[in-house]
């Protein structure tokens, strides 16, 4: 019972995936397994982990390649693998459930994905859904084919020319410029990701949640998005898996809610059965770390119970 933390072999062979659980007092009814998003740990998601535990749920996450405690150092940060790489961090995720489901045999199983997390795990359900009996995806977003291939282009060749490792401030200046234009007044360069001036500190001054993405973590996101956006791979997703999407409308990672509802639409159009979309008014891209963060963990668990019923 209470936090363990440990480490696991990841799929690139080089690193330990470092893992936390926590474990409720009472017994457990369900496992929650949490996706982290760009540039941040699996740790911020404790209080959320905690709020589950009381309801019977363990919870449990990995920093992903490149990420919090899994990066060797802090040149690790930001860079995931040299090849394969959203492959290989959905690989990690899916290290991480066996592990659970050793541990809590026949459970109901729930992945949760945040932002990027969102992404690695839509791919996730695309090739280990059938371990799943539902998903949860917050702060979810897509790109056109023409930025995902201009992306693609670009960080392949700052690649070529300055290496995988190199972090390029005009590949930041394009994914993040645009993100601050509804705040009024902004104190800080990521003010959208909460209206609650706390975590924002908290983000601007951790190490673990600042510095720029490497090229290969850019190369990464285009990736991914590329792969989760094909209309043959929503298909590849089963039919009967519950999905919650869940999201803040002023949130730019979903275009204000406009991207969210046209995955949510796409996976309806695919033969999903059950998909379920949430939009909190004023809440912007961090809904689980958001002033209203109450309302959100309680919609989260009102929809877990109903599906372990």
């Amino acid at each position: 019972m209470g936090k363990k933390e440990f480490t696991i072999p990841s799929r690139d062979g080089v690193h330990k995936l470092h893992v936390v659980l926590w474990e409720p007092e009472a017994e457990v009814k369900a496992v929650v397994q949490l996706s982290h998003g760009m540039i941040e740990m699996i740790e911020r998601y404790e209080d959320f982990a905690l709020f589950l535990n009381k309801h019977g749920y363990a919870v449990i996450g990995n920093d992903h390649l490149g990420h919090g405690l899994t990066a060797g150092n802090d040149s690790d940060l930001g860079y995931f693998c040299p090849e394969n790489m959203s492959a290989t961090v959905v690989a990690d995720l899916h290290r991480v459930t066996k592990c659970a489901k050793k541990r809590y045999k026949n459970k109901p199983y729930f992945l949760l994905g945040h932002s990027m997390g969102s992404f690695m795990a839509r791919r996730y359900l695309m090739t280990y859904g059938m371990d799943l009996d539902g998903a949860v995806l917050c702060g979810t977003g897509s790109q056109s084919r023409a930025v995902l291939a201009a992306g693609r282009v670009v960080s392949n060749v700052l690649k070529l020319l300055l290496g995988d490792r190199f972090r390029s401030r005009l590949l930041k200046m394009n994914a993040f410029s645009s993100y601050q234009r509804r705040i009024p007044n902004p104190r800080t360069k990521s003010d959208w990701l909460t209206r609650d001036e706390t975590i924002v500190d908290f983000c601007v001054g951790n190490k673990y949640c600042n510095y720029i993405f490497t090229v290969n973590g850019y190369r990464t996101l285009f990736e991914v998005l590329s792969f989760i956006q094909k209309p043959q791979n929503i298909a590849r997703i089963p039919k009967e898996l519950p999905v919650y999407f869940l999201a803040g409308e002023q949130d730019p990672v979903g275009n204000y809610g406009r991207s969210v509802k046209r995955i949510a639409a796409a996976y309806k159009k695919a033969g999903i059965k059950e998909v379920t979309l949430k939009l909190y008014p004023e809440d912007r891209h961090e809904i689980l770390n958001e002033l209203d963060k109450a309302q959100v963990y309680d919609d989260i668990l009102a929809w877990l119970e109903e599906k372990t019923e």
